[in-house]
């Protein structure tokens, strides 16, 4: 048999248990492949006359990586008909299957694995205390780690300083097990911005440049700690493959977490350096605008303002080579969603043909992929506790 895709997909418009139902109804034989932003590797599973008979998701295999798959909420999937000879190890049919994924689903079972939505951060956990200890902070998590790249080990103690804010490196590590603290030093003493856990990332795309340069934050050991040391000269290989533009997209995201990071800390003080920040700019993207395009700032300056309960919070500003506008697969909690782009009047930009860079990204590999989905998330939730603080001060 010729394999030939007959059916594909979004998970967001139809999910596993629709796919499977797809596929059973026709008896089909072949291989279904599912890929997610929030996963280093796809998943795999295998049909024989429309039942599953094996699957692969990482290091899970049969069953075991079936039920893995229910959790994957965002992917793209394609299905080929072709002849499957793999080693029978699933048992059960398509529906036993089904029902059993959707009801280990709703008892948490099942991992979901997918954006993680920090609406509900809660006003609680904004507030820290003299200690620089958040009460009750959530856990930031990024996909599963791809140990491809990691070359060493490290075990840090609970308490234990990693990075040091304004220290000087070009390391970069992934949290293997544990999680940490992330805080800015503010005249109030330090302030904690979030915890991030397993998969999470310490260290920047601006290490691949293989240019030392000053820690934005400080990070701090909760616990016990391990950590993974990345290979990042080989990485740097990867991400010097990429497009001129791909490249700048990250280095404008680094700068992001940078900038938000900053500003939540100034908040939390009561600091308000972007006053007069939208003085003479006009709205170029209007918040929860429905538009697709994206662009690079080849000359003037902009600003996100984001609409508060208290009205315009101003949460950082972009400068030359700089994106901003719709991007896909970085999914950041700011424009055009919850923010506006104002921009000065000699504004030139632009503007990124999106088709060829999410085809890009779709080809990316593991960890440079892992990256950016750390980086979104930070960003994102540091961008609602702007917003919590601002509102609650």
């Amino acid at each position: 048999m010729t394999s030939k895709v007959v059916l594909s997909g979004d998970l967001s418009f139809n999910s596993l248990a629709e796919v499977f139902q797809i596929v059973g109804g026709n008896s089909s034989t072949g291989v279904l492949r599912i890929t997610s932003k929030h996963s280093p590797h796809p998943g795999i599973i295998y049909f024989v006359k429309g039942d599953p008979v094996n699957a692969t998701d990482g290091e899970l295999r049969g069953l075991d990586a079936v039920y893995a798959l229910f959790g994957w909420m965002e992917g793209k999937f394609e299905f080929l008909e072709e002849k499957v000879s793999v080693e029978r190890a699933i048992k059960k049919g398509r529906m036993e299957i089904t029902l059993d994924a959707m009801k280990m689903l709703d008892d948490g079972v099942i991992k979901r694995v997918g954006p993680q939505d920090f609406d509900d951060l809660s006003l609680a956990q904004a507030r820290v205390s003299g200690e620089g200890k958040a009460d009750a902070f959530p856990v930031i998590k990024g996909p599963q780690v791809d140990y491809l790249y990691v070359v060493e080990e490290e075990d840090f103690s609970d308490g234990t300083t990693v990075v040091t804010e304004g220290g000087h490196g070009k390391w970069i590590w992934v949290i293997l097990e544990g999680k940490a603290r992330i805080t800015k030093d503010t005249p109030k003493g330090p302030f904690t911005v979030a915890q991030i856990g397993e998969g999470c990332f310490i260290g920047t795309f601006a290490s691949f440049l293989f240019q030392e340069h000053a820690r934005s934050a400080t990070v701090t050991a909760v616990g016990d700690l391990r950590l993974g040391l990345l290979d990042t000269q080989q990485l740097s290989v990867e991400f010097r493959s990429l497009s001129p533009k791909f490249r700048s997209i990250l280095t404008s995201m680094d700068a992001r977490l940078r900038k938000i990071t900053t500003r939540a800390a100034e908040l939390a003080v009561k600091k308000d350096a972007l006053t007069g920040l939208a003085k003479g700019k006009q709205i170029i993207v209007k918040k929860g605008s429905s538009q697709k395009s994206a662009f690079i700032i080849a000359e003037g300056d902009a600003c996100l303002v984001g609409q508060s309960k208290k009205g315009p919070l101003y949460l950082l500003p972009l400068e030359v080579q700089d994106y901003f506008g719709n991007i896909p697969f970085l999914s950041t909690g700011q424009e055009p969603k919850y923010a506006a782009v104002l921009a000065s009047k000699d504004i030139k930009v632009n503007k990124l043909d999106m088709g060829s860079l999410e085809g890009e990204y779709d080809r990316l590999q593991g960890t440079i992929k892992s990256m950016i989905l750390s980086v979104c998330s930070c960003v994102s939730f540091t961008t609602k506790l702007a917003f919590n603080i601002y509102e609650t001060k």
